[in-house]
């Protein structure tokens, strides 16, 4: 683990150094989340390009890393230099004395982190047994990655090839798998270097997210409050968990120690908790969202210039954009003739479609809707769109090209998202609680009591004084807030992928866009009185109890689900060694076949992922049935589809009824327990 610790700490520190081209004003926090995300991406973008010119070598890993470390050079030049030991002055200050409001705020952070630190160590485990995971959720989604992770490390997959279906471009956004590759090339193993990454970009979204509620609302209650809401999500499934209880004997800890179920996806439960549904499983997202976010909030920051803001410790302000941070930071252009901020953030948004596509598809919907609302940031706006072209455009031309991917089966009507049967408004009640309720209340009280002061719970004098203001503030906000009710409105009439559960990649966005006024409402009532306070504790509690409970499930180590049996693995290592890199196999289509640890390729793996990246594989699983089938025409299918190897285990027997002595005439190159490799070419 040292290595990836390293790694990750070269990473965040060169790109902390790249916020200073974006904003002068941020906190050290902030910063070192966001160089995080960005490092990781700069780090990421870089180790593809080389690869794909020389291979993933630990040569070309450790340029691509001196490059994402190289920014760390601009800290040498003024003013620079000066805006980072402020920066570091300040955030040394905070560390000095003790004080029960410091003691508070580093207890806040570290239960994130220890919560992540438990909740990824069973993303990914080893075992004499096997390799097991604890995410109830992850028993497909773990393969995948590994099966990418591997094809780059032991597979020569450059140019990237789909894994799971030889000869098509590896179209799916592979750059967070690619980078835990990139650590293992450097010496870290597989397992170690998945949970740094997992944890430190789940904590930089904690911190990335609070701030953008806290730029958003004012409120630094409010922003303490956003993260348990994303983290904890979930509609109103902890029903479920009173009904367990009184449906059985047993006391309620002896209950919570062994929940028999997830109580935020089900059946009828399609939301669910974006920890088990979507950060554990999706580490593309858990790479993109925080990275997406800190783009939104320098959007936001643009968008509301010049708007009035009364924030909760201070007299009323003017929100600006960065224009005054390009004056000072950099010299290379002129603000009013190239805003260079709004460039340099195009460029890291420009990142996304190798990293989550869906998100930069959400950048673009804010983006327009904000340049219609407020064409007099036109400068800014462009050069956004400039940056993200620069990146974006050739990445997406690249992965278009030669894909397997048929974009028609993204696109359809849909209505009501994942309701399946169910009426559309009980649908999203139950799913996802007091969440719209809470979106309209957090309205409310943004046009009419914005701000309250923490320490006496009142509204601010300052608010009184220019109700103008607060009520011109309020219409920006609202503005602001139209790109994500559109996102949420399409998301619920169209289908978004071959699988509409995939619509909660965008989503979730309405969702992180609705946090500020879900939290700041949380907030106001908390801050509003002994009674209120227990409606904020219900309120609160409600949000985040089914969310907590899945969570706990996980965290505590209940869910023992084996992905690969202990045979597999010594079959891939075999295979590792005997069979060349780019070989071609053939195998069972199932998501956890013991090719996947080998990082070869598969003729066709898991028809699930398939399906759900548009890829029309029915000819392909066809071939695989008849060949495993055995008989005459088994050979000529072989050599007409340059199939190298063919796997015979537990899985191929029992799905494909394949028989050993079909295959006997060929040479065993690998063999463990009941897993056997055929050497057919």
């Amino acid at each position: 683990m040292l290595i990836s610790l390293i790694l990750l700490c070269l990473i965040a520190f060169g790109g902390r150094a790249l916020t200073y081209l974006v904003t002068d004003d941020e906190t050290f926090m902030w910063r070192l989340a966001v160089g995080n995300i960005v490092g990781s991406a700069v780090f990421g973008l870089a180790s593809f390009l080389l690869a794909m010119g020389f291979g993933l070598s630990p040569a070309t890993v450790g340029v691509a890393l001196v490059i994402t470390a190289s920014p760390l050079l601009l800290l040498r030049r003024q003013p620079i230099a000066g805006v980072f030991r402020h920066d570091w002055a300040k955030a040394k200050g905070k560390f000095q004395g003790g004080n029960l409001k410091r003691f508070a705020g580093f207890g806040y952070y570290a239960f994130f982190f220890v919560l992540f630190w438990f909740f990824f160590g069973q993303a990914m485990y080893t075992t004499g047994q096997g390799i097991f995971t604890g995410g109830t959720n992850n028993l497909g989604d773990l393969p995948f990655h590994l099966g990418a992770i591997y094809s780059f490390t032991d597979g020569a997959n450059f140019p990237p090839q789909n894994p799971s279906f030889a000869g098509a471009k590896f179209s799916y956004p592979f750059i967070a798998d690619l980078l835990t590759a990139c650590y293992m090339k450097l010496g870290a193993d597989v397992e170690n270097a998945m949970f740094v990454q997992n944890v430190s970009w789940a904590f930089s979204l904690v911190v990335i997210l609070e701030r953008f509620t806290v730029k958003l609302t004012g409120s630094k209650l409010a922003g303490r409050i956003a993260p348990f809401l994303l983290i904890f999500s979930g509609g109103l499934g902890f029903i479920g968990f009173f009904k367990d209880y009184w449906a059985q004997t047993k006391g309620i800890w002896d209950l919570i120690w062994a929940l028999p179920r997830d109580y935020t996806i089900s059946d009828d439960l399609r939301w669910g908790n974006s920890m088990i549904t979507l950060f554990i499983t999706q580490r593309s997202l858990l790479l993109g969202m925080p990275l997406t976010i800190a783009v939104l909030g320098y959007l936001w920051k643009v968008f509301a210039s010049e708007a009035e803001v009364t924030d909760i410790n201070d007299n009323p302000k003017k929100v600006k954009s960065d224009k005054v941070s390009d004056g000072q930071s950099l010299s290379f252009f002129p603000f009013s003739l190239f805003p260079f901020s709004a460039f340099a953030v195009g460029i890291f948004a420009g990142m996304l479609p190798l990293i989550h596509l869906h998100s930069l598809a959400v950048l673009f919907a804010v983006t327009g809707c904000l340049f219609v609302f407020k064409p007099a940031e036109w400068r800014s706006w462009l050069a956004f769109g400039a940056g993200v072209c620069v990146i974006a455009v050739p990445e997406i031309i690249w992965s278009a090209t030669g894909t397997a991917t048929e974009t028609s089966k993204f696109i359809g009507w849909n209505f009501g998202w994942d309701k399946r049967d169910q009426n559309v408004l009980w649908f999203w009640l139950t799913n996802t609680g007091l969440v719209i309720p809470a979106i309209a209340a957090g309205f409310y009280l943004v046009f009419t009591t914005h701000f309250l002061d923490e320490k006496t719970g009142k509204k601010a004098a300052t608010a009184t004084d220019d109700e103008a203001a607060t009520h011109r503030y309020a219409i920006t906000l609202s503005l602001f807030y139209i790109p994500f009710v559109l996102i949420f409105t399409i998301a619920n009439v169209a289908k978004l992928a071959p699988w509409e559960w995939d619509n909660i990649k965008v989503l979730i966005y309405w969702f992180v866009g609705s946090i500020p006024f879900i939290a700041y409402a949380v907030a106001w009532a908390w801050q509003s009185g002994r009674a209120m306070k227990i409606v904020a504790g219900v309120a609160f509690l409600t949000l985040t109890l089914s969310g907590g409970l899945d969570i706990w499930r996980t965290v505590s180590g209940q869910n023992k689900i084996k992905v690969f049996d202990a045979d597999a693995i010594k079959v891939a290592e075999q295979i590792k060694e005997k069979t060349p890199p780019n070989a071609l196999f053939l195998n069972a289509p199932t998501y956890n076949s013991a090719v996947v640890l080998s990082g070869r390729r598969s003729y066709m793996r898991y028809s699930g992922h398939l399906a759900s990246h548009g890829i029309d594989y029915g000819e392909r699983e066809d071939t695989v049935k008849r060949i495993y089938s055995g008989g005459g025409v088994a050979d000529i299918l072989l050599r007409k589809d340059d199939i190298e190897y063919v796997l015979v285990s537990p899985e191929e027997r029992n799905s494909m009824q394949a028989k050993d002595e079909d295959f006997m005439k060929y040479p065993v190159v690998a063999e463990s327990g009941q897993y056997r490799v055929y050497k057919v070419k």
